[in-house]
């Protein structure tokens, strides 16, 4: 059992393990209801994977599957939303994998052989993770034992869901190893010549200084150049590939927030008031706040600059007695009562050592338990501390020096820890268990003793009621019902003076900035029209989200591909205001330099001023005082030195430059950066070969449809 809880810990950091969260059973069930074959295996598909039919049955299998996988990894029994959605997400590149990448591995006969396995995870080369759950804690070598008794009890020494686990991640051991050959073998492919080398290693080693001058576009005004319809159009069709885009819908919506009202307000003043008495007399003050507050207990001690003015000038200043009541008081929204739970002279820092003894199964925490009983009685008679700590503890940043932690204060360690360090007796020994494992902690120095307190918070938070619910849906209520179109929506949020908001949402998104679960909301706009206000399932026009109540319209609706000349005009125009500019700005700098070889004498023509730029290479990403200009850079980089160059139209302007000086490394090693460059290959075909088969097949990801 501790093998596979040490599988459960390590692999999370080896191996990627991603998650999503399932669909309700009954929307499966409503999903087969009636209708032809055909027609029922469309109503199930999840996408289409180089013309494979993705099946809802057959995806949601793999998804629960890998959802328990995470559960044990991380030792949990539920998978919060955004869990679910990294899980889905997991399973779906796992599906276009297998399906993109099983033909090519079958073409080329690239498998992982039984033997080629067996030597993976027992024999002689034995895969990385492996090594690390099987590593002996004592000497930090491979266990090759371990692995073979572990496999051995596979079959019945482990439950069920462990030997999943375990096949799982021989699975991905296999997938890595089949992975790997096939980008090894393309990366055997690639050659870099000489030429490249040489040409790389001369670019990288020249520093190139310049002086430029800079016409930016904004000193030409936009009524100095005329656009036309033509030119909009003639620019849209030559740079059509600037315009693709992912499918979109744009949302635009208003919201009803649900804010506590003012009677809300009262009633929590009222209920806080109500129990005052009862908090008064309370006999076991934590019991009472964990039991009556909306914030509970929190078991910590604070010196008078740590508490709140109000707080510490009545326990302080007023000298409060134990179990005194301070309020309420009203604190943003939330009423509180303030009750001093303890108060005693402490230190406020303390200097300890301890010895962890780390914990991760039942089984080792007997052992740890019998280890740390022995290790304190040697201790109480007489035994060396730090020998014991550097000999037997986990934590091996304290351990070389003794175990010592030095000084520190309140608030610093976690609570069973502090609790200990601060009430020992100096250098009397106690054990205690943290998440950590378990400590043997020794106090050696004992700070100044300082008056502090601990004060018992019981809040009650003003939240709306179920009146103030109702009352801002029937506001919702009324605007939907009298609004049922966008003209109508747009018309009463402009009388209402309403705030309208604006969504451009993705087809599996699943968030919008400051809306609560919008998967809802978002799903609605992919199955509306445009201009038709979004429609819940149950057929409303009012979502509620968190604490809103939204009512949406669809605006636009953006499919996957080139977008249309009407979709981005405005961006077009943009571009081609730019490039117009540019043309003026460079016919202006020719005339500049016509007849001139002095580039500040260009700089006067032109009503600017000469500036410089130092040590660039032609591997430069950008240049100080002028930002990204590769333009710029590939032309000082092979200018020459003295000579000025022609206009330059670049991202931000027009240049005009002239290199003053070059500097050029000696000694350029030709053969190490063919070795580098070979390296940077091999690292790219890793992470590209698979993208580049990928964008080579259709994927139709219908995924929305059910999640």
């Amino acid at each position: 059992m501790a093998t596979l809880q040490k599988i459960r810990t390590k692999a999370g950091l080896l191996v990627a393990i991603v998650i999503g969260v399932s669909l309700a059973a009954f929307i499966l069930g409503d999903l087969i209801k009636g209708g032809s074959s055909v027609f029922q295996k469309n109503r199930l598909e999840v996408g289409v994977i180089d013309g494979e039919s993705i099946q809802y049955p057959d995806f949601q299998k793999q998804v629960e599957e890998l959802g328990e996988i995470f559960k044990q990894n991380y030792q949990t029994n539920q998978l919060d939303d955004n869990a679910w959605t990294q899980v889905r997400e997991q399973a779906w590149q796992s599906t276009i994998n297998k399906i993109v990448m099983g033909d090519v591995y079958e073409d080329l006969g690239i498998e992982i052989s039984s033997d080629e396995l067996f030597d993976m995870l027992q024999g002689a080369n034995p895969h990385q993770i492996v090594q690390q759950i099987f590593r002996n804690p004592e000497t930090g070598q491979f266990d090759r034992a371990s692995v073979v008794r572990f496999l051995k009890n596979l079959e019945t020494g482990v439950a069920q869901d462990q030997r999943v686990y375990w096949l799982n991640l021989e699975k991905q051991i296999v997938d890595e190893r089949t992975q790997s050959k096939y980008a090894n073998m393309v990366g055997k492919g690639l050659y870099v010549t000489s030429e490249q080398a040489q040409a790389s290693a001369t670019a990288g080693s020249k520093t190139v200084n310049f002086d430029y001058i800079s016409l930016p576009h904004s000193t030409v005004k936009n009524d100095e150049v005329t656009v036309t319809e033509k030119d909009l159009k003639a620019y849209y069709n030559e740079h059509q590939n600037d315009y693709k885009q992912e499918q979109s819908r744009r949302v635009e919506y208003i919201t009803y927030a649900v804010t506590p009202s003012e009677a809300d307000y009262k009633d929590a003043e009222e209920w806080i008031e109500d129990i005052k008495s009862d908090f008064s007399k309370a006999q076991d003050n934590v019991q009472f706040v964990n039991s009556n507050s909306d914030v509970n207990f929190e078991n910590v001690w604070n010196k008078k600059e740590d508490l709140p003015e109000n707080i510490a000038a009545w326990v302080f200043d007023e000298n409060a007695q134990v179990n005194d009541v301070f309020g309420p008081y009203a604190e943003g929204a939330s009423f509180t009562l303030a009750k001093l739970h303890k108060s005693e002279m402490m230190p406020d820092s303390v200097e300890a050592r301890h010895i962890l003894l780390q914990v991760t199964t039942q089984a080792e925490l007997i052992a740890a338990q019998a280890l740390a009983d022995s290790l304190k009685t040697m201790i109480d008679k007489g035994a060396d501390f730090a020998k014991l700590a550097r000999e037997n503890s986990s934590d091996q940043g304290s351990a070389i020096n003794g175990g010592d932690l030095g000084w520190f204060k309140r608030n610093q360690m976690v609570k069973p820890f502090e609790e200990v360090a601060f009430n020992n007796s100096t250098d009397s020994v106690t054990i205690v268990a943290t998440q950590f494992g378990l400590h043997l902690i020794q106090t050696t120095k004992r700070g100044k003793l300082t008056p502090q307190v601990q004060v018992a918070y019981l809040t009650r938070n003003v939240v709306p009621s179920t009146k103030t619910y109702q009352n801002t849906y029937a506001l919702a209520s009324k605007f939907a019902g009298e609004n049922t179109t966008k003209e109508e929506f747009d018309a009463a949020v402009a009388t209402e003076k309403l705030t309208k908001r604006v969504a451009n949402v993705g087809e599996n998104e699943r968030q919008i900035v400051g809306l609560e679960n919008a998967r809802q909301l978002i799903r609605a706009a992919y199955q509306a029209e445009v201009n038709d206000i979004l429609q819940t399932t149950q057929e409303s026009p009012i979502f509620e989200l968190g604490d809103n109540f939204v009512i949406a319209v669809l605006t636009q609706a953006s499919e996957e591909g080139i977008a249309s000349f009407d979709e981005v005009k405005a961006r077009v125009e943009l571009a081609v205001v730019k490039e117009k500019k540019a043309e003026l700005l460079v016919e202006k700098a020719k005339e500049a330099l016509a007849g001139n070889s002095d580039l500040s004498a260009v700089a006067t023509a032109l009503n600017t001023d000469v500036q410089t730029a130092n040590n660039i290479t032609f591997n430069s990403f950008s240049i100080p005082g002028i930002g990204l200009e590769p333009s710029v850079i590939g032309t000082v980089s092979n200018l020459g030195v003295d000579k000025i160059s022609a206009p330059i139209a670049g991202n931000n302007g027009v240049f005009v430059v002239m290199v003053t000086s070059e500097n050029e490394a000696p000694g350029v090693n030709v053969a190490s950066e063919k070795m580098r460059l070979a390296q940077t290959n091999s690292y790219r075909v890793a992470s590209q070969v698979f993208t580049t088969h990928r964008n080579s097949v259709e994927i139709d990801d219908q995924r929305s449809k059910f999640y």
